[in-house]
């Protein structure tokens, strides 16, 4: 389960999935540049921390799907924006890495 304040929580989830998120742009330019190995291990680097933030998320779900009360905050709303925008700029990174490869082919 996860520990401290729902604040705390907030920032754990926030600072995951920004890291994330810049390493998937610095993917995108890595392939944009050609540099295809670099970009697959920015990729791999980036899911590491968007696996931390989910898994941070998915234990306050737990907590309240265990009949725990979990307040809702702005700072809170705006981590689940922080991880779904995250999840969503990654898919995009990733078929345009794809596209990049095809243009260099």
């Amino acid at each position: 389960m996860v520990e401290g304040s729902l604040e705390m929580i907030a920032f754990q989830i926030i600072s995951n999935v920004g890291s994330a998120k810049s390493l998937i742009m610095e993917a995108l330019h890595a392939a944009r540049g050609g540099d295809f190995v670099l970009s697959e291990e920015k990729l791999a680097e980036a899911n590491k921390f968007f696996v931390e933030g989910h898994k941070v998320h998915a234990s306050l779900i737990q907590k309240e799907a265990a009949g725990e009360r979990v307040d809702l905050s702005i700072l809170f709303m705006h981590a689940e924006d922080q991880l779904m925008s995250a999840e969503t700029i990654s898919e995009l990174a990733k078929e345009m890495i794809e596209m990049y490869k095809k243009i260099n082919n």
